[in-house]
């Protein structure tokens, strides 16, 4: 089954979208997923200039790159974020994307607010008029205290809206979930909307994320049971390395065209 697979422009932490966009090309992808992380990567966001998005917009044109997705985390705990992720979904509008992504809590600032699931979904609902309007889809991100899909399936069950389903990060399942990949995948493969496929070494709770291939996650695992239940959803790759960070943009680029190389092999059109 053949699935979109982009590049999570996150991996480029610490370098400019630039960089991303170029790197990206390089390896010969042809989708980007696009990071506005509040404290952590804003490639893009909100607060800059109409002129200076309009710039990104045109340089992914010319590189042949399209955004199919926007990282958008705000804390959907938090009434008092909600605004500004509507801001980051008008945003993902404008680039033309088809989802964004959130976890439920803060992805890298400190949350300022917790709320039950019966709170978050409240909280997700009041999103959805903003979604239809810009055709988007939001898909929740394994993460943080919610680290296993089949946590984020209850959620996803009870919003009940076809324009929110899970984020599966292969990587961060192990890392904040501690599961057994293939279980949890299991349990919540038909709320599977998005995935980031993104690679763990060392310890489970060691930051390290490497390039594809040169971790121990099993990935021909994870794509035969979304093969096997009809599931095509579009793959991102995310490397965050350790927590070191890469020693340069040669690193990034070269993880990422090592990453090409394993999606290759493995029969990925890119």
């Amino acid at each position: 089954m053949q699935h979109i697979v982009a590049v999570n422009s996150n991996c480029y932490h610490g370098y400019s979208v630039e960089d991303a966009i170029e790197g990206i090309r390089k390896a010969g992808f042809h989708y980007i997923e696009l990071t506005a992380t509040k404290g952590w990567t804003e490639h893009v966001f909100p607060t800059m200039s109409f002129s200076r998005l309009w710039r990104i917009k045109e340089m992914l044109k010319r590189a042949g790159l399209t955004p199919i997705a926007m990282s958008g985390h705000c804390n959907l705990m938090d009434t008092g974020r909600l605004g500004d992720f509507t801001d980051n979904i008008r945003l993902a509008g404008f680039f033309g994307c088809e989802y964004i992504v959130s976890s439920i809590g803060e992805a890298h600032l400190k949350d300022n607010a917790v709320a039950s699931n019966n709170q978050v979904t409240e909280n997700i609902r009041s999103l959805l008029p903003y979604l239809e309007e810009n055709g988007l889809k939001l898909v929740l991100e394994v993460h943080g205290e919610h680290g296993s899909g089949r946590i984020l399936k209850t959620i996803t069950d009870q919003v009940d809206s076809e324009l929110v389903a899970i984020n599966y990060d292969t990587a961060n399942a192990i890392f904040y979930g501690n599961v057994n990949l293939a279980e949890d995948l299991d349990s919540c493969v038909d709320s599977i909307g998005y995935m980031h496929i993104k690679d763990k070494a060392g310890g489970r709770q060691e930051w390290n994320f490497p390039a594809l291939g040169k971790g121990y996650v099993d990935f021909p695992m994870v794509f035969e049971k979304l093969d096997k239940a009809g599931n095509a959803c579009p793959l991102s790759i995310e490397i965050e390395f350790t927590k070191n960070g890469p020693a340069n943009l040669e690193e990034v680029n070269r993880a990422v065209l090592d990453s090409a190389d394993y999606l290759n092999n493995l029969g990925f059109q890119l």
